[in-house]
């Protein structure tokens, strides 16, 4: 995997944009008591099921590889000039 400047920041927003689209959608309702890393779990299948993004193998999907993928998700969502990507 190819280290991306501001990995941490771009998850984070992945998250809240994922979130937001599994919800908008309504295939899921986030509760308080959900971990991060079920989110991202979640919101990755979704996107992998809705063809969004393509899926790893199976045998490489962990927690650092997920939020890797919804980082570039999201930073290839954003427009050239954002904060985020700089």
């Amino acid at each position: 995997m190819k280290k991306i400047k501001n990995e941490a920041e771009l998850f984070r927003a992945a998250l809240e944009a994922g979130m937001a689209y599994g919800e908008k959608r309504g295939a899921v309702v986030f509760e308080a008591s959900d971990s991060v890393n079920e989110r991202a779990l979640y919101i990755y299948r979704l996107l992998v099921h809705d063809k969004i993004i393509a899926p790893m193998p199976e045998d490489q999907v962990s927690q650092k590889s997920v939020k890797h993928r919804l980082s570039l998700w999201h930073a290839r969502s954003l427009p050239k000039n954002d904060p985020l990507l700089r």
